[in-house]
């Protein structure tokens, strides 16, 4: 049960980037994800609730209303985000299912980790996951974009960047959380 204390406006624009993902995968999809209009669109509103990610997060710090709940759920909605994308793109066959896979089971591995070591307390995001983050959703959104096949060498080194450190940043979560 959400309290109300709970319920601010940081909070409350973590909650509306989850519930904006269906119309994301929409435009994604419209018209069988061959439209370069509908791509663009798709980019602009993945854009959009991507950058909800910062403007949440500052206005929880700048009024000081960092909440239990949003240290949980701003990870959850970033996750649902990248999910969102990146199985959409593997659906349309422009993004490798193995790409999608190794990403997500690192992001739920480590949701469902972070959920097991909740009683010692909500394990906030650090510097490495944040910029981890920016570049999935970078990487997502260049396979988003319709882009001409001149450029794909550009996506795929960006989304191989973005699995190095998704791995690596995976592998330092589990390592500083066992030094607690």
């Amino acid at each position: 049960m959400i309290r109300r204390s709970e319920l601010n406006l940081p909070n409350s624009i973590t909650i509306s980037r989850i519930l904006m993902l269906p119309l994301c995968a929409y435009a994604l999809f419209k018209n069988g994800g061959d439209d370069s209009t509908w791509r663009f669109i798709a980019f602009l509103l993945f854009f959009i609730v991507g950058m909800t990610d910062f403007l949440d997060g500052k206005l929880a710090r700048s009024r000081n209303t960092v909440t239990e709940f949003g240290k949980l759920l701003d990870p959850i909605a970033d996750k649902a985000l990248i999910g969102t994308a990146l199985i959409s793109l593997s659906i349309l066959g422009i993004l490798p299912w193995r790409v999608t896979l190794v990403i997500l089971v690192r992001e739920i591995g480590i949701t469902i980790f972070r959920f097991s070591v909740i009683q010692h307390g909500v394990i906030p995001a650090n510097r490495g996951g944040k910029i981890k983050t920016m570049v999935q959703n970078l990487a997502a959104a260049f396979y988003i974009l319709p882009l001409g096949p001149s450029l794909y060498w550009f996506r795929q080194s960006f989304m191989g960047l973005a699995l190095i450190l998704t791995v690596l940043t995976g592998i330092w979560y589990i390592v500083e959380s066992r030094r607690r």
